[in-house]
């Protein structure tokens, strides 16, 4: 007998997981430090109030059921929108409503936000004087960092809690949840279907869920137990959480460049991968990969700037998918190269140094002289020809007088700097350190 068919009559329209969202606080999974017993919210409701909130986490966290279950057990009024469809006409509504609630009634009004990113700082301004009032609490739900998104006169009236993806035993006892929900034999999934599952659902509750719920309905009239090899053709069109605009670009960016900066190549290739994979631009990773070889290479291995900018100019020529090739040889080799930052530093220092003395005058001696009136005041006067020198070099000042002592570039003694160093040292007829 089929092990699906004991569900075949089950008509409900209801999606899978509305009907397995949290009816309690303490049936929330996977976000124990607010949940718990000595969790940030479980201490707000005990006191039977609720600061404004700025739910921040990835998708399928529970944001939404937090604020549900919230206004729930505050008996409050919960009205909830989307940031994307709400203007500011709906927000006023809804504010001299709360604002009728608290003066009438005396009940509080909690406003819920979905995707609150996409409210525009005018729109976002909206919902100040309610909140100050008190006629609203504003719980706003963000997959974006809160930092860039939310404005800050509203985000300093708001306590921020971040949320975390859901673990993965949390995500195995779901599944359980969601076969026996659709009355489903747990043998109807191996261990191997499970496991894939999970890591699939890359921490997200609602994608599996959802996924559970397809698999069901996609799948009842196969065999009676599912394989993780059964699950290939359905994880197979489907791509990878990536944001190009937001958190995961920002992230997986910022993950690749210190991987590279910490010269550990399989982490490198790993995130290259990973945001090729998922539609990132590969001309924005190549022109960043630009920018470190500089600030994190430099002259440790001058190569490093030619080989990106090839790296780069290849992958304009060829594209994917084989610019990928070319993207990896340039990370690999990023990664293994020997690291200074001490370009990066130089010029740093010489612009705030400029920065607090501004234009100091130029010595005398290194004007240009190409007039006689320049001539006269002494332009160029005492200027040594440093190709006349033994070595190529001969001492003199070249900073102005108020910044002789300055010293800017400070040399890393690695890879090629060292050799630099010695050169440097050989001209001056000094010996080496």
């Amino acid at each position: 007998m089929d092990l699906f068919s004991q569900t075949e009559e089950n008509s409900s329209l209801i999606p899978l997981a509305e009907k397995l969202r949290p009816k309690v606080l303490q049936d929330v999974i996977g976000q124990d430090h607010m949940v718990g017993e000595k969790g940030i919210l479980s201490r707000f409701l005990k006191q039977k109030r609720i600061p404004s909130l700025v739910l921040w986490g990835p998708p399928g966290t529970g944001k939404t059921t937090l604020a549900r279950l919230i206004s729930k057990e505050l008996d409050s009024e919960f009205v909830a929108e989307n940031a994307a469809v709400l203007g500011v006409k709906r927000m006023r509504e809804v504010g001299n409503q709360g604002h009728r609630n608290r003066i009438e009634f005396g009940r509080q009004t909690i406003l819920f936000i979905d995707e609150i990113h996409q409210l525009n700082k005018s729109q976002q301004d909206v919902l100040l004087p309610f909140v100050e009032s008190g006629d609203l609490v504003f719980i706003g739900a963000t997959t974006e960092n809160p930092s860039y998104e939310v404005n800050s006169a509203l985000l300093s009236r708001s306590r921020l809690l971040v949320l975390n993806h859901i673990e993965e035993k949390d995500l195995l006892k779901l599944i359980d949840r969601a076969l026996t929900e659709l009355s489903i034999p747990e043998e109807s999934l191996t261990e191997g279907a499970r496991q894939a599952l999970v890591e699939w659902a890359q921490g997200d509750a609602r994608k599996l869920i959802n996924s559970v719920e397809h698999l069901f309905y996609d799948y009842k009239e196969n065999s009676p137990s599912l394989t993780k090899e059964d699950l290939a053709q359905f994880f197979s069109d489907q791509s990878l959480q990536y944001d190009k605009n937001g958190d995961q670009h920002y992230d997986c960016l910022s993950a690749l460049i210190k991987s590279i900066r910490g010269s550990d190549p399989d982490a490198s290739v790993y995130y290259l991968a990973r945001m090729l994979i998922a539609g990132e631009n590969p001309i924005l990773i190549a022109r960043r990969l630009i920018v470190l070889s500089s600030e994190d290479i430099g002259n440790a291995d001058p190569r490093a700037l030619s080989l990106a900018i090839a790296a780069k100019d290849a992958v304009e020529a060829v594209g994917l998918p084989e610019a990928r090739i070319n993207l990896s040889q340039l990370v690999i080799y990023l990664s293994c190269a020997p690291k200074s930052n001490a370009s990066y530093q130089a010029i740093n220092s010489a612009y705030s140094f400029v920065e607090k003395t501004g234009a100091l005058p130029v010595p005398l001696h290194l004007r240009s002289s190409k007039t006689p009136l320049m001539k006269k005041l002494g332009y160029g006067k005492d200027y040594q020809y440093t190709q006349d020198g033994p070595t190529g070099w001969i001492e003199q000042d070249y900073l102005p007088e108020k910044a002789r002592d300055q010293k800017f570039y400070q040399s890393s003694g690695r890879g090629f700097e060292k050799n630099l160093d010695e050169y440097r040292n050989w001209m001056r007829g000094k010996k080496d350190n």
